[in-house]
């Protein structure tokens, strides 16, 4: 399980070429469910007259080296250490599940069409960082749905409670969960192994292809909503909020009170 790629083992009963089409689709759902996200909710709209109105409206100048550090702060803090959480154990599970959601689907498309058959060795590093993936993956977003979650944490509902807006951290959990049980029971026999590994793309089905009805798509909103705020501050136009809410970690944190990343 640590040190040979499910899906190599896999290719005995489903032809390698079969796994690479299904992994091309999906890129194809995330990328045209993203489309139809933008246009449907006018997000591309939003932030160009958001743009717009805080260039006219700010009272000071923002020349490309001051632009060009916005966007590596907006892509350090506010993207890779999710900086818009202070709550501690929010930032920490949404980490951990960002970072194993990126490591479990990039091995899984490196494995698939580099290593897609027993007879091309696999680096052992690869299904080691899968697994390391997907359980980051379950042990960031299972600590999210069952302590951190608002609707559970301060207002007593039920963590069993579910709506649509639960749909793409759900499925993602299914998705990891079902991939890990798949693999293990691969690796000692076990016949139950297709049952979960059927499971396992249902999942990952749902995952990529329910974008326009889930919240897959904000991982893309969210770092240009963090950059247009930077630039707010920046220029002085502060989104029309009196300081100190100007600042991009306070004003645009409000994910924090939401219910879900």
């Amino acid at each position: 399980m640590f040190t040979s790629s499910p899906y190599a083992e896999l290719s005995a009963f489903i032809p390698a070429s079969v796994m690479q089409v299904y992994v091309v689709v999906m890129m194809m759902l995330v990328a045209l469910g993203t489309v139809y996200d933008v246009l449907h909710k006018k997000s591309a709209t939003y932030f160009l007259n958001n743009w717009r109105n805080a260039k006219n409206k700010g009272s000071k100048k923002v020349g490309g080296g001051e632009l060009a550090s916005l966007a590596i702060q907006t892509a350090v803090v506010d993207v890779m250490a999710s900086g818009e959480f202070c709550n501690a154990r929010r930032r920490i599970a949404h980490l951990l599940t960002m970072y194993g959601f990126l490591a479990f689907v990039i091995t899984t498309a490196i494995m698939i069409f580099w290593y897609p058959i027993p007879a091309i060795p696999v680096p052992t590093i690869l299904p080691l960082l899968w697994v390391i993936g997907a359980l980051m993956v379950c042990l960031g977003g299972y600590w999210f749905w069952f302590f951190i979650r608002v609707d559970v944490a301060a207002e007593g509902n039920s963590p069993f409670r579910v709506v649509r807006a639960d749909l793409f951290i759900l499925s993602l959990l299914a998705s990891a969960t079902f991939g890990l049980v798949w693999a293990t029971l691969q690796a000692t026999g076990n016949a139950w192994d297709n049952v979960f590994f059927g499971l396992h793309v249902i999942a990952t089905t749902v995952l990529f292809g329910s974008i326009p009805w889930s919240k897959f798509a904000h991982m893309f909103f969210k770092p240009a909503a963090a950059f247009e705020k930077r630039m707010s501050a920046a220029n002085g136009s502060r989104s029309n909020l009196p300081a100190p809410a100007d600042k991009p970690e306070i004003f645009g944190s409000s994910g924090q009170h939401s219910r879900h990343y």
